[in-house]
């Protein structure tokens, strides 16, 4: 998943900025010695060179609200070594620290998208860094001339914010003689970041400072996992955004009803969106309800019974259905009243020959062939990736003043996606299909302060809402527990930063979220 984050996309983008940087490199009193530019005079032909950990620092300014905020924005690189001291990952970051105050009572956050392979690109250009892309809701992005504009939304008035480019993406590299497979699994890819992480708090005297993660799509996955990993590690962590969850992979399993289940209602919210249900509520959030209780009650109900369902209930069922979904009942009963995403995505507007977006179900496509059973690729994604891709190249080399010899690759999907390892070994034994809801339900138990904020867009098929609802609340938590878990809904999608209302929401629920986790 992407944000982008989506394995589903698979876009390998590459677009190569300058080969000599333009400041002079700053190097970490701390870093060792064949870290500062010297090459491995044993290297053989597996082993790959490490980049000399440095950074480069310049100064910014923002305003967000009615306050105007000096910041220093630091891009760089950081080296994660094995337990024998041996260069694993080259780890590329862009830190903004606010001027002025002191690191140790300062909250930081961490960002990072998913795929898995995807850099973070889509949370730095888009959400709550000190710029963002200049887009237009659900519009595709306009040609070249692409904008940054100063982002009134940035989180830089209650945190540090710390963006952390995958291993294998961005400008992250593999060092010395690690493989693909020591880092690109579920568990491999978390004992990365809970590496990069601990070095980066202890170069930079932040072990006291309030501590937060943000993941996005793949990225939520990510943060279940590596959140119990640090504070296993001893790093305790005041809070973790969830933005478009994915906690448990199994919903996308042939033959697992739950994923039509937990996809039902945000296909209603699309087709709402489309004024293709019948007698459309004007409240969304109403329809939404009436939604769910069907899919928990009646209509998971209809879906247990399979093939032995009673003729008439299936009529019954499939005309309900007709009335969220804005799809005849004739087309619902075809399918066994089991509507993919693929297919609905094809089937809502084939009337007209379009198609709608899987990361954000807003956006309209065409295909080329208005007959065909799904959709040819995603219109949301084609409406803004070039925009980013371009904007983050010239950002970094005339705004941070950080280029680097090889490309900056915003996915690597190709690559990473293919190879991911998405077995896990729990409770004596492997498991394969990926579910994390456990490792974040025992994070909060083991830190009862630990806080969880979960974004959600409307209109997302690719980590559907409700999906997320069922997880958070199946973590198997007591009360004081459940307590510390909260929710926000926008009329947006995957990306729920696109839509300018969405963001100023989200950015207002999260600012509430850190008055609390960290007073």
């Amino acid at each position: 998943m992407r944000s982008h984050s989506l394995a589903s996309l698979a876009l390998a983008i590459t677009l190569a900025l300058g080969t000599l940087p333009l400041h002079a490199a700053d190097t970490p009193k701390d870093a060792p010695k064949s870290e500062q530019g010297d090459k491995d005079k044993n290297a053989d032909d597996n082993t790959q060179p490490t980049p000399p950990e440095r950074s480069v620092v310049t100064k910014h300014s923002v305003r967000v609200g009615n306050r105007t905020i000096s910041y220093t924005a630091t891009a760089g690189r950081l080296t994660i070594r094995d337990d024998k001291g041996k260069p694993t990952v080259s780890f590329f970051y862009v830190a903004y620290t606010a001027d002025g105050g002191k690191n140790s009572k300062r909250p930081v956050t961490f960002f990072y998208n998913g795929g898995p392979g995807s850099s973070s690109m889509w949370l730095h250009m888009g959400s709550f860094g000190p710029v963002r892309v200049a887009n237009d809701g659900d519009k595709p992005i306009p040609p070249a001339p692409y904008r940054w504009v100063p982002n009134e939304q940035s989180l830089l008035d209650k945190s540090d914010l710390v963006f952390i480019d995958a291993p294998g993406t961005g400008y992250s590299q593999l060092a010395g003689k690690t493989e693909g497979k020591d880092v690109w699994g579920v568990d491999q890819d978390a004992e990365a970041f809970t590496k990069f992480i601990t070095r980066y708090v202890s170069v930079n005297n932040r072990w006291n400072s309030p501590k937060f993660l943000f993941g996005e799509s793949y990225g939520t996955t990510r943060s279940a996992v590596l959140v119990k990993s640090l504070q296993e590690a001893g790093m305790e962590f005041n809070g973790v955004v969830l933005m478009s969850s994915i906690l448990d992979f199994s919903v996308a399993a042939p033959g697992i009803d739950h994923g039509y289940i937990v996809n039902l209602p945000t296909e209603a919210a699309i087709a709402w969106y489309h004024n293709k249900v019948p007698n459309k509520p004007a409240d969304i959030r109403t329809f939404l309800a009436d939604v769910r209780r069907f899919a928990s009650g009646d209509y998971t109900l209809a879906l247990a019974k399979g093939d032995a369902i009673d003729p008439a209930e299936a009529d019954r069922v499939a005309s309900q259905m007709s009335r969220y979904l804005g799809l005849s009942p004739q087309y619902i009963k075809e399918a066994n009243l089991r509507v993919s995403p693929s297919r609905f995505r094809k089937e809502l507007l084939r009337n007209e020959r379009l198609t709608v977006g899987r990361l954000d179900g807003r956006f309209q496509g065409i295909d080329p062939d208005a007959a065909g059973e799904t959709p040819d690729g995603d219109t949301a994604s084609d409406a803004i990736t070039g925009a980013y891709v371009a904007v983050f190249n010239q950002y970094a080399a005339t705004e941070l003043k950080f280029t680097d010899e090889r490309a900056y690759l915003p996915n690597n999907y190709g690559a990473i996606g293919k190879n991911w390892d998405w077995k896990r070994k729990k409770n004596g034994g492997w498991l394969q299909a990926t579910y994390v809801g456990d490792d974040l339900g025992d994070a909060m138990r083991r830190n009862p302060h630990l806080k969880v904020f979960s974004a959600n867009g409307y209109y997302d098929l690719a980590t559907p809402f409700y999906a997320t609802e069922f997880d958070l609340t199946h973590l198997g938590l007591e009360a004081a527990e459940r307590k510390n878990v909260t929710f926000g809904f926008y009329p947006s999608g995957h990306m729920i930063y696109l839509d300018q209302t969405s963001l100023q929401q989200t950015k207002a629920d999260l600012s509430r979220f850190y008055d609390d986790a960290a007073p």
